[in-house]
């Protein structure tokens, strides 16, 4: 019997950066809990984003922010890993050097130092981010959980030196085609469901998880039943146990709409 279904969101439920999710998903959302199977939504955006994305439903859900440093529900921190403090001005200095545009995630909002305009309205009207602009992120005084780069036009081929550099020292993924995230190595997506599981008393077996990136791999090899979207990376489907249908045809909902 599934009792969780877990969910990534950029490429997976919506466009990347995509700000509007299909009305239907808070409907199936809301009959699946009524049959005791709850939906928690795991995204690397920063919580503030999951929460304007599921507002309709937002007392009804779990979410996963940052790649799994943040989980909460109803508007309440459950749990969260802080950023490696001593390496956290270093990697600002390196995405930067990337010609990376930075963000820098907090308990309540993300920061950033950006004067990119097509950059900020991005994060602020596509992601719907809760943001404060600061002058420089280097002397920023406040807890940090995640700092992710963006680069617009891709990522990788920028990304590359930072992977090698840090890799070692801290979990370092590619979110999609522009974002790099970086975390406490401890960190991931997987180990945020593997959190909730524990605390809701839910095993793998009952648990479905739908992914397409990278990031998605650990939350997928978290259940049984691991659906790779057909728009997945490659890697990302030969991980996943079965196929679903892409963002844009509305897989995940094909699927859950099962369940009912």
């Amino acid at each position: 019997m599934i009792k969780l279904m877990v969910s990534d969101l950029d490429g997976t439920l919506v466009e990347d950066g995509g700000g509007v999710l299909d009305p239907e998903y808070f409907q199936v959302i809301l009959r699946l809990k009524e049959k005791g199977i709850y939906f928690c939504a795991a995204s690397g955006r920063h919580a503030s984003g999951i929460e304007h994305l599921f507002e309709p439903v937002g007392n009804e859900i779990f979410y996963i922010g940052g790649n799994g440093t943040y989980v909460g529900c109803r508007g309440r921190e459950l749990y969260h890993t802080p950023y490696r403090e001593e390496l956290a001005k270093d990697m600002i200095e390196n995405m930067r050097a990337a010609g990376m545009e930075i963000i820098v995630d907090g308990s309540d909002c993300v920061y950033t130092d950006s004067k990119d305009g097509r950059f900020l309205q991005w994060i602020l009207n596509g992601y719907h981010f809760r943001v404060r602009q600061v002058e420089d992120l280097l002397a920023l005084q406040a807890p940090v959980m995640k700092i992710a780069g963006c680069r617009m036009d891709g990522i990788a081929e920028a990304a590359r030196p930072i992977m090698e550099k840090f890799g070692t020292r801290l979990k370092v993924t590619l979110s999609g085609n522009e974002w790099l995230d970086t975390m406490d190595p401890s960190v991931n997506k997987g180990a945020a469901v593997r959190i909730l599981q524990e605390g809701l008393q839910i095993r793998p077996e009952e648990t479905v998880v739908f992914g397409d990136q990278m990031n998605d791999v650990e939350m997928l090899r978290q259940a049984y039943y691991s659906f790779a979207v057909a728009n997945a990376r490659p890697e990302v489907i030969k991980e996943a146990r079965f196929l679903a249908d892409s963002n844009r045809g509305k897989g995940p909902l094909k699927i859950m709409k099962l369940f009912l």
